[in-house]
């Protein structure tokens, strides 16, 4: 049997849109994760995040990170060094939201420390809040474990 030209044409349009069906099935069925649960409530406070950063980055120095032994250590400029504050940390997981990890923290000395044990490897970041006597702090920093 001999195919003409017209058949040969309504063929490639057939698997066109089968394919076009396919594709848009298989991307309706794609999981999209948010940041955040409410993102757009989030953003709307973001200036107080922005704030915060500006104040920590005028204090001089920055937050330095080094992991031993199943923990993270993080040591926070001289002037947190001056008393105690309150905050928390939050390690936040860039590939998968359930490996986040939120812990209040109390930083002596300008120092502290987050358990790792049960942490899954990978790439995170630790975004850092801390209050005291109405101001608040941000600090941010990328760490892989």
């Amino acid at each position: 049997m001999k195919i003409n030209w017209g058949h040969k044409i309504f063929m490639v349009y057939a698997l066109f849109v089968i394919g076009i069906l396919v594709l848009s099935y298989k991307s309706s069925q794609q999981k999209f994760d948010l940041v955040q649960e409410d993102y757009y409530g989030a953003e709307l406070k973001y200036q107080s995040v922005i704030d915060a950063s500006k104040r920590a980055n005028d204090l001089g120095g920055e937050m330095m990170l080094t992991q031993n032994q199943g923990k993270l250590f993080i040591q926070l400029p001289a002037f947190f060094e001056k008393e105690q504050f309150e905050g928390e940390a939050h390690l936040y997981c860039v590939a998968d939201a359930k490996n986040d990890r939120v812990q209040k923290v109390k930083i002596n000395n300008g120092r502290f420390e987050m358990e790792l044990l049960n942490t899954t490897k990978g790439n995170y970041t630790l975004k850092l809040s801390i209050e005291n006597k109405g101001l608040a702090y941000y600090f941010e920093k990328k760490v892989k474990i």
